[in-house]
């Protein structure tokens, strides 16, 4: 019979049992570990990393996810699960959480929006749901919106295959209701431009029995916009999941009624034959985004707002000595209601527009990315910003500033 000690060391000989004898897989994962993090993986495609004083933009890869949902991810990637079974549990989870009937999590916002106008058109209807979008016959196919909140996204409903009904005051929303009319969808970052709002479009949708749905992708934060919308009364919301929230960057979310969550959700993956197969989100995302969500919803929203605050004062201090240059703190109404520095050049005072400067930044070494360029300045945040770049924006901007100033 062998001993302890033999029956360790023949177990040692063989290469998989042998991590966890020497130390356990955790030893020999942290040796693999320290391999990646020594690796420079964006150096080797020639990409450059980028110092983010923009803000959260699908361009510039959104948010960076935080310790603990990163924790989440790297953990379910090592094992197999139910994928229905996961994907149902999560969205509970996050339901539970906002405070709402029902939730999923999907592809980004864009697929939530895909995703909900097909569930509004079929319901649990297979064979509906196999048509989409090439033949909508026997389902209302109609969604109405207002003109000043058609924006390229909408581009997620039509997907779908419906018939958009634009209308621009609520007289014409009312009259373009008709048996046809599956859907009335609303822009949350547009919602001060139309003339009807918020409150009377949800109550247009509750009198006719018509679902309302609301693109709010950027409306976070503040934070209380996760659950704003749907305790006004909106039937669908889709928000963003790697924004504000910081979740994996392709992640979102679709919250809302339940039956309507449900028949979303039926559209989507893993069925093959849905609309939404391409839409597949990942069983490291479902987990990591429910933590996001969670992690959101405990963290102190004023406490990192005031730091925001005080590092966009900051920032105004280091350019406010630029000659020909007005720096102004601001909140913008929507979307991302954070603070920002609004950076305006005078008339006449530099050679170089806004959108060259910002140019010249994101090219620049180090390469910053400014947000809302335009002919007369742009705009610096630092909510998606890392704390130790904050200097280094400041010098990288008063540089390009000094460059493009003209003398007196």
């Amino acid at each position: 019979m062998l001993s302890r000690r033999k029956w360790i060391k023949r177990l040692s000989r063989l290469p998989l049992v042998g991590g966890f004898v020497s130390g356990g897989i955790l030893a020999t994962g942290s040796a693999r570990a320290a391999e990646t993090v020594a690796r420079d993986y964006f150096g080797e495609l020639g990409v450059r990393p980028v110092i983010n004083a923009a803000g959260a933009y699908t361009t510039l890869t959104a948010s960076i996810m935080p310790d603990e949902v990163l924790a989440a991810y790297r953990q379910t990637a090592g094992e197999y699960v139910s994928y229905n079974e996961l994907h149902d549990a999560v969205g509970r989870k996050i339901a539970e959480l906002v405070g709402c009937e029902a939730a999923m999590v999907t592809a980004g916002a864009a697929s939530a929006m895909t995703l909900a106008t097909a569930g509004v058109l079929t319901g649990l209807d297979e064979e509906k749901a196999k048509r989409i979008p090439i033949d909508l016959s026997g389902m209302k196919h109609e969604v109405i919106v207002q003109k000043a909140h058609i924006v390229g996204y909408t581009h997620a409903i039509i997907n779908c295959g419906v018939k958009l009904v634009v209308v621009e005051r609520e007289r014409e929303l009312i009259n373009a209701i008709s048996d046809n009319t599956a859907l009335l969808y609303f822009t949350d970052e547009h919602g001060l431009d139309g003339r009807v709002g918020h409150e009377a479009f949800v109550k247009m949708g509750k009198e006719n029995g018509i679902p309302t749905f609301i693109d709010a992708a950027a409306s976070i934060p503040p934070k209380e916009n996760i659950s704003k919308f749907t305790d006004m009364g909106f039937d669908l919301v889709a928000i963003s999941g790697g924004k504000a929230i910081r979740g994996p960057q392709s992640a979102g979310l679709l919250m809302g009624r339940k039956d309507l969550v449900e028949a979303a959700r039926f559209n989507g993956p893993p069925t093959s034959d849905r609309i939404g197969r391409g839409m597949k989100v990942n069983k490291e995302e479902l987990v990591a985004m429910w933590i996001a969500v969670e992690r959101f919803l405990k963290s102190d929203y004023d406490k990192e707002y005031e730091t925001w605050m005080t590092q966009v004062d900051w920032l105004k201090d280091q350019l406010s000595s630029v000659e020909g240059l007005t720096a102004e703190s601001i909140i913008p109404q929507s979307p991302n209601t954070v603070p920002t520095l609004q950076l305006t050049l005078q008339s006449g005072r530099f050679a170089a527009t806004g959108y060259k400067l910002q140019n010249a930044l994101l090219e620049g070494t180090p390469s910053v990315a400014v947000a809302r360029p335009r002919e007369d300045g742009f705009n610096l945040t630092t909510w998606m910003m890392k704390p130790k770049h904050l200097a280094t924006v400041a010098m990288r901007v008063k540089e390009e500033l000094l460059k493009a100033q003209r003398a007196v």
